[in-house]
């Protein structure tokens, strides 16, 4: 009879250990995407561009630009609104250009056109993921279609050799240095003209480090 008291005594003392005992940690919760650089600030800067060169009326929304292209180039705002209604049927969400020019007649020339002043312009758009990103890029920017592979004529490069990722290209003759490319979900375009390789070597790499 003695050893029933005894073990209820044993049950009673683990039921206690097992109250006291301390819970589970729970799972540390995984941490929130990083938000992706607005499209304003992922166009080239102030401080990544040479002195000089001063920023032009409409840099800002995409938007917004073709809106002012529309009093003195109305032919131009035309053909890049056109373009830009193809990006976002293909899933571009926002978009933004800022352009830097040593002679303001330059703020509504053409992209790339071959022109005396010094200009720098970059234009960013987001997707909704990185396949429409990319498909859109394969499709050409503001109408700069990427080469195809193979079929690079003298100062165009393809892939990994632009340092810019697989889905890029550049094309490097004087006096226009040019980079298009995808990276996540975004498309970039870098246009300069009349500056130097290591300026448009700096531009490039301020947006695309911008790209998340």
């Amino acid at each position: 009879m003695s050893r029933i008291p005894a073990f209820i005594v044993l049950v009673a003392f683990v039921a206690a250990c097992q109250s006291t005992a301390r819970p589970a940690p729970s799972p540390t919760p995984t941490p929130s995407p990083t938000p992706h650089t607005a499209v304003a600030d992922a166009v080239l800067q102030v401080g990544d561009i040479p002195s000089g060169l001063n920023i032009c009326p409409g840099s800002g929304p995409f938007d917004a630009y073709i809106t002012t292209l529309q009093a003195t180039q109305p032919a131009l705002a035309s053909s890049l609104n056109d373009e830009w209604q193809s990006l976002r049927t293909m899933g571009a969400i926002s978009a933004a250009i800022s352009l830097y020019t040593s002679d303001d007649s330059a703020c509504t020339a053409e992209l790339a056109a071959v022109a005396k002043p010094k200009s720098a312009a970059a234009f960013v758009a987001m997707f909704g993921d990185e396949g429409q990103a990319d498909r859109a890029w394969q499709s050409g920017v503001l109408g700069f279609v990427p080469p195809a592979p193979g079929e690079l004529p003298p100062g165009l490069n393809r892939g990994t050799a632009t340092g810019l990722g697989l889905s890029s290209w550049t094309y490097t003759r004087t006096p226009v240095q040019l980079a298009c490319w995808h990276k996540s979900v975004f498309v970039a375009l870098v246009v300069l003209t009349n500056l130097d390789a290591t300026a448009f070597k700096t531009a490039t790499a301020a947006v695309d480090a911008r790209l998340n």
